[in-house]
């Protein structure tokens, strides 16, 4: 049992260095699922990665994104109020796939090392 433990605080510190480290990812991760605003933006961080974001970390991140040309935003009018949506740019597409791309070629060099080990 105690070495279950461990390893579910191990892997709740990880994700929290994860997300930590790469938060402007993963944000641009749910804007690319769908054009959204700041405060679901906050809501969905805490139940996907069990994190809460303050709004003095998630908005400066934000308008870097946006100066960066990875995302833009427009204010819509949404349920009588004037919310500013973010989405995500073709760069900040690019970004992720680049990413993604390069997280795809660190597992496989990994598993042909493993392989020619053997």
């Amino acid at each position: 049992m105690k070495g279950t433990d461990q390893n579910e605080a191990f892997m709740k510190d990880m994700k929290r260095r994860f997300v930590k480290s790469f938060l402007d990812l993963l944000i641009l991760r749910l804007i690319q699922d769908e054009p959204v605003w700041g405060y679901k933006i906050l809501k969905e961080t805490e139940r996907l990665y069990q994190v809460k974001l303050r709004h003095g970390a998630l908005y400066p991140l934000l308008n870097k994104l946006k100066t960066n040309g990875y995302i833009r935003s427009n204010q819509e009018l949404h349920k009588g109020r004037i919310r500013k949506i973010y989405q995500i740019t073709p760069s900040g597409t690019q970004l992720l796939n680049t990413y993604q791309n390069f997280l795809e070629q660190q597992l496989q060099s990994r598993k042909e090392k493993k392989e020619n080990n053997k």
